[in-house]
């Protein structure tokens, strides 16, 4: 089984300098596990690493597709695992980087991606989003407890697309959702590690990064993602629909900005739901306020290989 090092953890911890580092200290190069660090053009908002910080080792999974393309996570998962097979190919140590939980298991294997996966809807899906956002949650949650009970306890606040997917197709199969999943097999020998920080700590480090993607542009980029269709994914990233409201002359800079920051803080927050309630093998450490770990982070890295 290849060896794998996996680096997850909020918006704004670290997890990009850390990939950096841990690249030069054991030769590895980067692959990115964030469903939309994938589209061109979408640079700042994304928070893709920079061009000098790519130009440090080799980057994989990043400007792989146009923002108009339909991006599954089978298809992340076919091209990420040819991606790792050709470094370790190579000699050298694939170091997944990722802030997207669901692309992350699915490349690992403890999420396996099924034939269901396949069936698509385009109205039906469009239907039950528009539905969660006029209505509610609550209403999408109750349409999906009577089919899939399990696939709705599950599934967290605040994912409506998951929510939707699970009601398609439990609805088009006749089956659950829940049971149509293959077992879970971890497909790699992985080394996981989790970075955290104090919450209020990475708060300010969001609220910072969001003040400087203003000063570098991400308005131009906004407006890219604006003028793409409606039900394209990167139109729904977070880091640039919170800008519409300004772009349309609805809301001010101001405001705007202050929607995005807030929308940044509570992604970070379920995204750490998610890899606390998820994985059960992440090895934690905080360098935002012990900097000092990189030390142990290596030299842990450095047995997992030589192991």
């Amino acid at each position: 089984m290849d060896k794998l090092i996996v680096i997850v953890g909020p918006t704004a911890v670290g997890k990009t300098a850390l990939s950096l580092a841990l690249a030069q200290a054991v030769d590895g190069e980067i692959v990115s596990g964030d469903s939309m660090q994938i589209y061109r053009q979408l640079n700042i908002g994304t928070a893709k690493a920079t061009p000098a910080e790519q130009a440090q080792t080799p980057h994989h999974m990043i400007d792989i597709a146009e923002p108009t393309e339909t991006y599954s996570a089978a298809r992340f998962v076919q091209e990420a695992q040819q991606a790792i097979a050709e470094i370790t190919a190579r000699g050298k140590v694939p170091i997944l980087v990722g802030g997207t939980g669901f692309y992350v298991q699915a490349l690992l294997g403890d999420k396996p991606l099924a034939a269901v996966d396949d069936i698509q809807d385009d109205a039906f899906t469009e239907k039950w989003t528009q539905i969660a956002h006029d209505e509610g949650e609550v209403v999408l949650r109750d349409a999906l407890r009577k089919v899939d009970a399990v696939s709705e306890a599950r599934i967290l606040p605040g994912q409506i697309r998951r929510l939707v997917r699970a009601l398609l197709v439990s609805d088009h199969t006749g089956k659950p959702f829940s049971e149509q999943k293959p077992e879970p097999q971890r497909l790699y020998d992985a080394f996981i590690i989790g970075l955290t920080t104090d919450r209020q700590v990475l708060y300010e480090r969001i609220n910072q990064r969001v003040d400087a993607m203003m000063t570098q542009g991400i308005l131009a980029e906004a407006e890219i993602a604006m003028a793409l269709p409606a039900d394209s994914t990167a139109r729904k990233a977070i880091g640039y629909k919170e800008l519409f409201g300004y772009l349309t002359g609805d809301e001010s800079l101001e405001q705007a900005t202050e929607t995005l920051k807030q929308a940044s803080r509570r992604y970070a927050k379920r995204q750490m739901t998610w890899f606390n309630n998820q994985f059960t093998d992440i090895h934690w450490f905080d360098l935002v306020q012990q900097p000092s770990e990189i030390t142990d982070i290596k030299e842990a890295v450095k047995r997992f290989m030589s192991e």
